[in-house]
């Protein structure tokens, strides 16, 4: 069987953020656009990322108006300051959010039309302009994935975009920005890192090169959330959890994801909730969903999860894992329920028939019918 893994350049590591001009010079960019928004640039992380291009003599223009579910308008007036302004390159500075808007407007600048146009697997055919991703929330892993995810308001629709043109030239991860995010947000963005995680491994699109990334960003959110959560402070923590970001977003980006994902983007395009939450409600109910479809897989899950030996009874691994999922959620204080995360009078049938044809559906391990999306949303709320 042949097997393919794209990713991009990757300089991980404290204070790696000052890699961000020497790597634009290598690019052979001159005149940035920096992608970010108004909460990363208060931290000072936008300002860290500035001061490397101003060092290594390149020029920016800043757009920092990305929001929590990005929407059409923002990657249109971001590619037009970028065209306006004659950059050459672009540069995004955030979590999930800012990086998609910054990859939705790189993708514009070069291939024209309106992004709705890009919606979809392998719509974009000309090559992007020089990208450089740093991730400041250790969630999304867009910054190494060939995902964007943006809101079509007219639709209220999480518009899913997949090509291996969205992979960055170059993802900087630097441990330090984490120690800028409250507690929740930890949480949040950590429980996504999981569900990537989880759903890549179980994925039917899972290659021996994604297990091993899944694999190991497990064991270390496993070990290392709790404490990040706990502490701001937590350097070693924010290390792993950094680590285990990105080894789920290199394997989710390569074994794509389930039935968690597309029903998450559904719900996010009809309501105003966090990405990271509504993975984490759902995470558990899908798995009990998805058991009879990868009863070893959940079986090794557990073995990350569950300390305890059982007999010969692999199954009780994978059963005890989603107990596990459900008390790391309740140790770290994400909610347990949609309703209890903000989601009031859902339309289940609507959000059903959006999820159904989401891209993400189309690996998760076991058939889905537009019944059971309708029950598992069901069971969440």
């Amino acid at each position: 069987m042949i097997t393919k893994f794209i990713a991009p350049e990757i300089i991980f590591g404290e204070e790696a953020i000052q890699q961000t001009g020497e790597s634009f010079l290598r690019l052979g960019a001159q005149r940035v656009l920096i992608v970010s928004d108004p909460g990363v640039a208060e931290a000072g992380w936008t300002e860290k990322a500035i001061h490397s291009l101003t060092e290594a003599s390149l020029t920016y223009i800043s757009y920092f108006e990305a929001t929590t579910n990005p929407q059409v308008k923002e990657v249109e007036k971001g590619a037009q300051i970028y065209i306006e302004n004659e950059c050459e390159a672009v540069l995004g500075v955030g979590g999930g959010s800012a990086l998609d808007v910054a990859k939705a407007i790189a993708v514009l600048v070069n291939n024209g039309g309106r992004i709705e146009d890009y919606e979809g697997i392998d719509k974009i055919n000309k090559p992007l302009p020089p990208t450089i991703m740093i991730s400041t929330t250790s969630g999304s892993g867009s910054e190494v994935s060939q995902f964007a995810i943006i809101l079509d308001p007219a639709r209220k629709k999480k518009m899913t975009i997949v090509s291996k043109s969205l992979v960055p030239d170059i993802a900087i991860v630097d441990p330090f920005t984490l120690m800028t995010k409250d507690s929740l947000l930890t949480a949040a963005t950590g429980l996504d890192v999981l569900t990537h995680a989880i759903e890549a491994y179980v994925s039917v699109a899972a290659t021996p090169l994604t297990d091993v990334q899944a694999i190991r960003s497990m064991e270390l959110a496993e070990r290392y959330l709790r404490p990040s959560v706990a502490s701001k402070t937590n350097l070693e923590a924010k290390k792993a959890m950094a680590m285990s970001s990105l080894q789920a977003g290199l394997a989710f980006s390569n074994a794509i994801l389930g039935a968690v994902h597309a029903m998450s983007h559904a719900i996010g395009g009809q309501y105003e909730l966090s990405h990271g939450e509504i993975n984490s409600i759902l995470l558990p109910h899908v798995m009990e969903f998805n058991f009879i479809a990868a009863p070893e897989r959940f079986a090794h899950i557990g073995t990350i999860f569950c300390k305890q030996e059982y007999s010969d009874r692999r199954i009780d691994y994978g059963r005890t894992a989603i107990a596990a999922i459900r008390n790391l959620a309740d140790d770290i204080g994400a909610p347990k329920t949609l309703r209890e995360a903000g989601l009031k009078k859902p339309d289940y049938e609507l959000m059903a028939d959006i999820a159904l044809n989401d891209a993400c559906m189309v690996t998760n391990p076991r058939d889905v019918t537009k019944k059971d999306i309708e029950q598992l949303l069901q069971n969440a709320y």
